[in-house]
């Protein structure tokens, strides 16, 4: 998954003007994402690819590069990549 995808998926809950100013490797909570975004975050994740994140996987969810790194595992372990 690419940046920008993981980006769309942030821009769905907070918007794009504000999805589209962060820097990947910025921590979204920092930039201005509240912790309640980054909650609905992992469950849109959760919901979209089948997945079920662990209390690790939430917790590194800090950054857009990070939201990348976790799709990318997903999309291996379940074959898609």
């Amino acid at each position: 998954m690419s940046a920008e995808q993981s980006r769309a998926l942030l821009a769905e809950l907070i918007g794009e003007p504000l999805a589209a100013g962060l820097d990947a490797r910025a921590d979204l909570v920092a930039a201005g994402v509240n912790s309640g975004d980054v909650v609905r975050l992992a469950l849109l994740v959760e919901q979209r690819f089948g997945a079920d994140l662990s209390t690790e996987d939430l917790e590194g969810l800090r950054s857009l590069d990070a939201v990348e790194s976790l799709l990318d595992r997903l999309g291996r372990r379940d074959g898609h990549r």
